[in-house]
Order: C-alpha cells, then structure tokens, then sequence
C-alpha cells in the first residue's frame, strides 16, 4: 500500500505540469518577454482574449507567473529555477522513495525478449557491449559509433577482441578521421543500408534490430537473446552474411595477447590459420552425440575453413585420440565448441 506522503508528492508533480494548450502557450509567451499585459498575451498567441485571464491566474495559482494587479494587469514571469524548485526536490524525493520500493524482477538465466521501446534497445546494446569478457561482435551506424564509443574503448582495455561493422559505408569516417584501433581489433564498412544492428558478447548475449527500430519516427522491435541457445542465430548470421560481405578498413588483431580466448569458431580458426605455426587448445562445449557437456585439450593438428566462412572447424590430438571440433549445432564433428582457448605453448586453462 502507498503511503500518504509518497501519494500526495505525487499528486503534487503531476498538478505542477498539468497544463492545458492556453496555459503552455500563456507560459512560454511570458517566459520569453518576462513582463507583458493580458491584451499583450492575446495579440502574441491564439488564446482568446476572454480566457487570458483565467489562464493567467491558473499560472499564478502554480506559482510560475506573478500577477500585480494594476491597470492594466501585469503578468510577469518567474525565474523557473525558483518556479521549479519544489518540482525538482519533490521528483527527488518521489524517485527516492520508488527506488526503496522497487523489487527487482527476477532473471531468467535463459531469455528471448522482444522490445519496442528505441531507449530499451539501446539500452540492451550497452549492457552487451559491457558484459562482454572476451569477444564482441558489433553491427553498428557511425551514429550509434559515437555513441557508444566510451563503451568501445573500455572493451579494448579490457583486453576483449572486438569485431566491428559499420554501416551505410558511404557515411564512415575515414581512417583519418578516427582511430578505430581504440574502438576494435578489427572494423569494417559494409554497403548495404538494411544492414541490421547487432551485438554480440562472448556468444550468449545478443540484441537485434533493424536500424528502423533505432529511429523515433518508426513502429518496429528488438529482439534480445540472453544466454538462449537461439542466441547463435545472431552470431551466425553476423559472421556468414554481414561480415563477409563487408570491406576492412582497420585491423589490429596481430598484436592480440595470448592465451586467446573464442565463442566463435570461426574467429578462431580464421586466426589459427592466418597467423600459422603450433598452436593448442582448451575447448569447452557439448558431446554432439551424447549431448553430455565436454572439455578437449590438445594440439591442433588440422583446421578446416572456408573463404565464404560458412564451414570452420578444427582438430586436436588429445590424451585419447583426436577430437573434431565444430560450431554450434554441430553434427559432423565429435564436439560442439561453446568457449575456445588456444596458446602456443599449451593447452591453455579455461
């Protein structure tokens, strides 16, 4: 039950800005002059001359004009930090008492959500972009760039690998214009203005959306994946259709530390491959018979990748022969992998 006090704080702001079309448009004429008659009101806005009056004492009554009754009547304005003040330290004191009320909703350790709201997506978006402890895939706008670009640089600091797209091409700063090594490992530029928005962190948590989503004007959703095993839709789709199809304009990827950690197999082959020699490996993931969770350490001794990217896998010598390993939903390799290590001194710790 409410109590009384936190009842009548709240009647109290909600009377304050409960202003009609006359009142709003009295206020602000006033505001911006400072001192004006009621003939004065009149000429300069639609109220008609009968209802300035009325409208006028109705401000006074708010304490956001002062009336002086003289001939004829003076309607002056008051300074609003002194007109708001009481607003501001009754929201302060509302927002104090709803938070001591407020009840976290419980989690789901496994999610799907669809939202609407543009503040929710992006919200989701950063809350990705933060929880991410070793990988982040990124399909973004340069406006959503700058947006998040504090985020970014604390990803990076954090020794996480970032894989960034930018989309529509056309508007990315040049290589020139911005240091995209503080922001991502590697950044590319992809043509097509459909591109949706996409975050990925460590594959278990991801937000999708069309970029008509992210503008006021338009009635579309978001669709949030939080350690859902539906989640590597997401990861998928980024990796085969979009980051395929996009241009590099900025790598950094070969300084990267190891031990290397991967949610994508394909990252991690790609890299394997690209960088050559010995490496191991610690995989963590799901026996693709049994279903029965699974950890293979070992040399890699063979890695399997397309150009279109579509098909990466990889090989490890164990203590008891050797174990393929594939992606997600795998079927023909013996393990699918959830979270890869690799080393170049041996296999590493998860």
């Amino acid at each position: 039950m409410v109590d009384d006090d936190l009842r009548l704080t709240m009647e109290r702001v909600g009377d304050r800005f409960n202003l009609g079309e006359y009142e709003i448009d009295a206020y602000l004429t006033v505001l911006e002059h400072g001192q004006l008659t009621a003939s004065e009101i009149a000429d300069r806005t639609d109220i008609p001359q009968p209802r300035v009056y009325d409208t006028v004492r109705s401000l006074s009554d708010r304490g956001l004009v002062e009336l002086r009754e003289s001939r004829p009547m003076q309607i002056i304005a008051i300074d609003p930090d002194e007109a708001f003040a009481n607003v501001q330290q009754s929201f302060d004191e509302m927002l104090s008492e709803l938070e001591a009320r407020y009840t976290a909703p419980a989690r789901a350790t496994e999610a799907v959500s669809l939202v609407k709201s543009r503040s929710t997506i992006l919200r989701h978006l950063a809350e990705v972009i933060e929880a991410a402890e070793y990988e982040l895939a990124l399909s973004l706008t340069p406006d959503l760039l700058e947006r998040f670009e504090e985020e970014l640089r604390g990803a990076v600091k954090r020794g996480v690998s970032v894989e960034l797209l930018l989309t529509p091409a056309s508007e990315v700063p040049s290589t020139e214009e911005f240091d995209y090594a503080t922001v991502a490992t590697v950044t590319k530029a992809r043509r097509g203005i459909t591109t949706p928005i996409i975050a990925v962190a460590d594959g278990v948590y991801s937000v999708y959306a069309t970029q008509d989503a992210l503008r006021d004007d338009q009635d579309r959703y978001g669709v949030i994946f939080n350690r859902s095993a539906l989640g590597f839709l997401v990861s998928g789709f980024y990796g085969t259709v979009l980051w395929t199809t996009a241009e590099t304009i900025a790598s950094d990827g070969e300084g990267r530390p190891f031990p290397r950690r991967y949610a994508s197999i394909r990252r991690c082959v790609k890299d394997v491959t690209e960088l050559g020699g010995e490496f191991y490996a610690t995989v963590e993931g799901r026996d693709v018979v049994t279903g029965e969770s699974r950890v293979a350490r070992g040399q890699i001794t063979n890695t399997s990748f397309e150009p279109t990217e579509e098909i990466a896998s990889l090989s490890i010598e164990t203590d008891h022969g050797v174990v393929d390993v594939g992606g997600r939903v795998a079927a023909l390799e013996d393990l699918e992998a959830h979270e890869i290590v690799i080393d170049r001194d041996g296999p590493p710790a998860l």
